[in-house]
C-alpha cells in the first residue's frame, strides 16, 4: 500500500526532483560528506560536482575506456576509478594540479568491473575482474601484497563428484562490509562467499535458493542488514550473521541464508539496475531496469518492508542510483547522462528566517514596548557594535549537535584485531584536508 496515502504528513523519503545536472554520466555517487557527487563517464573520464554551486570542480582524466566504477575514501580526499582498460587509478583531490594528481595506478590482467577502498584505509583496495576473479590489494609497506580471493573447494572420495566440485563459480560482485572486517562476494551460481579481510580466508559460504546469479550487494550503514540483487529480478534482504574468527584448520560455515524480506515488481516483473539504503537503514530504494521510464521504488523497512511509493523521473531510463549519506536525497542517473537529485520538500518555517520571530497559531493583540521605537544615540550604537566585535568567536570547536554520531558497527567489538589491523600504517585521508583550488580558466569542461 502506498505510504504517502496512509500518512501524507510523515514522508521521510525523497519525493520530487530538486535539480538535475547535465553530466554525461553513466553513474553517480555522493561522497561521505554529501557535498559532492562523483560521476563516471563512458569516455574514460570522471568528474567531481559541487552540489552547492551545481558545477563540476574537478575532471579526472586517466582512462582510455569507460569508467566502470568509482569510490570515495572515508573523508573524501581520495577518489578511486576503475575502468575496462584494465586499470584502477587513485586520485588526490587535495592537489591543485591540472589535471588532478594520480596517487596510484594498479594494472590488472583483465578489464575491471568494480573496485573499492577499505572503509578504514584507502591503501587497501578490493578489485573485481570481468573474468570472475577478485583481488585484495594492500599497498602498505609492511603488508604489500596482491591476493586473489579463492573459494574453498570441497573434496570428495568419489572421483567423478570431486571433478564436478572443482569447477569454481565466477564472482560477479565484491563488497567490503561497513567495518571492513569481512569481504562479501556474490557468484553466478547463487552463492554469497564471506572472507576475513585480515587473513584472506573464507569463513562462510551461503546458498541463496532460487536467486540465480548475484548482481549486487548493499549494506546498511551499521552492517546489520544486507540486500542482494539477483538474476531472478527479486531483491532479498538478510540479517547478517556474526562470524567467528578464522580457525587454524581453515574451517568455514556452510549455511543457507533465509531472507527476512523479498522485494519485487509483481506487475511488470522488472529487473533492477541498482539498490541503495537510506542513511538510517529505514528505507530501501530500487532503481528499475525499465527500458521506457525512469522509475525508483521505495520500501519502508521500518514498516515490515511495505511498499511506500514509486518515483517517476520521466522518459529517460534509469542506469544507477545512490542515496545521500546523511539526508533524504537520492542521485539517479539517466541513460542520457543526466543526474537527477531527488529530495523531500519541507513546508517553510517562517521562524527560521529571523531569530526573534515566533510563529503563532492564531492572531493575538500586539503590545508595544515603551522604548521599542526610541532612537538610539549614535555614539552608544558605535560603542555597542565595537564591543560586540571584540568578543572572541570560537570557530574551531564543533557544536555537539553538529558532530557526527559514531555508528555502532554490527559484530565489531572494541580492539577487534581483524578491524584494527587496517589502521596500521594509516593513510593521509584526515578530516582537516582541503580541496585544492583550481581557477576556472585553468581547465576546460
Amino acid at each position: 500500500m502506498n505510504e504517502s496515502l496512509i500518512s501524507p504528513f510523515n514522508i521521510t523519503h525523497p519525493t520530487t526532483v530538486q535539480t538535475s545536472l547535465f553530466a554525461l554520466a553513466s553513474f553517480a555517487r555522493f561522497d561521505p560528506t554529501g557535498r559532492y557527487v562523483a560521476t563516471g563517464r563512458v569516455d574514460g573520464t570522471a568528474a567531481i560536482w559541487d552540489l552547492d554551486t551545481r558545477a563540476a570542480v574537478r575532471i579526472l582524466d586517466g582512462h582510455v575506456k569507460a569508467v566502470s566504477s568509482l569510490d570515495w575514501s572515508r573523508h573524501s580526499r581520495y577518489v578511486l576509478t576503475a575502468s575496462k582498460d584494465w586499470n584502477v587509478v587513485v586520485w588526490d583531490l587535495a592537489s591543485s594540479c591540472v589535471p588532478a594528481q594520480r596517487c596510484l595506478t594498479l594494472r590488472f590482467d583483465a578489464p575491471v568491473v568494480s573496485a573499492s577502498f577499505h572503509p578504514r584505509n584507502s591503501r587497501i583496495i578490493l578489485a573485481l575482474m570481468t573474468t570472475g576473479e577478485a583481488y585484495l590489494v594492500d599497498q602498505r609497506k609492511a603488508h604489500r601484497a596482491r591476493v586473489e580471493l579463492c573459494e574453498v573447494q570441497e573434496e570428495s572420495d568419489d572421483e567423478g563428484a570431486a571433478t564436478s566440485t572443482r569447477v569454481r563459480s565466477a564472482i560477479t560482485v565484491a563488497r567490503f562490509d561497513p567495518s571492513g572486517k569481512h569481504i562479501f562476494l556474490g557468484t553466478n551460481g547463487g552463492y554469497i562467499l564471506v572472507f576475513n579481510t585480515h587473513t584472506k580466508t573464507m569463513v562462510a559460504r551461503h546458498k541463496i535458493t532460487g536467486a540465480g546469479a548475484i548482481k549486487g550487494l548493499e549494506f546498511t550503514k551499521t552492517g546489520r542488514r544486507l540486500v542482494s540483487n539477483s538474476a531472478d529480478r527479486t531483491l532479498r534482504q538478510f540479517t547478517v550473521p556474526i562470524y567467528p574468527p578464522p580457525t587454524a584448520d581453515g574451517a568455514y560455515i556452510e549455511q543457507e541464508l533465509e531472507p527476512t524480506h523479498r522485494f519485487n515488481d509483481p506487475i511488470n516483473k522488472t529487473a533492477w539496475h541498482a539498490v541503495s539504503y537510506s542513511p538510517d537503514g529505514e528505507w530501501l530504494a530500487g532503481g528499475a531496469a525499465d527500458a521506457a521510464n525512469h522509475k525508483i521504488y521505495i520500501w519502508d523497512i521500518s514498516n515490515d518492508g511495505q511498499f511506500a511509493s514509486a518515483l517517476d523521473g520521466g522518459r529517460e531510463p534509469l542506469l544507477h542510483l545512490h542515496w545521500h549519506p546523511s539526508k533524504s536525497s537520492i542521485a539517479s542517473t539517466t541513460n542520457q547522462g543526466n543526474i537527477l537529485i531527488w529530495h523531500c520538500p519541507h513546508p517553510e518555517r517562517w521562524g527560521a528566517f529571523a531569530g526573534g520571530f515566533e510563529e503563532l497559531d492564531e492572531n493575538v493583540e500586539y503590545e508595544e514596548r515603551e522604548d521599542e521605537f526610541d532612537i538610539e544615540d549614535e555614539a552608544d550604537m558605535i560603542r555597542r557594535k565595537m564591543k560586540a566585535e571584540e568578543e572572541e568567536v570560537d570557530i574551531d570547536t564543533m557544536p555537539e549537535a553538529a558532530k557526527p554520531r559514531e555508528v555502532q558497527l554490527h559484530g565489531v567489538q572494541p580492539g577487534d584485531e581483524d578491524v584494527t589491523w587496517a589502521d596500521e600504517e594509516p593513510d593521509d585521508d584526515q578530516q582537516d584536508w582541503k580541496m585544492g583550488v583550481i581557477m576556472e580558466e585553468d581547465w576546460d569542461l
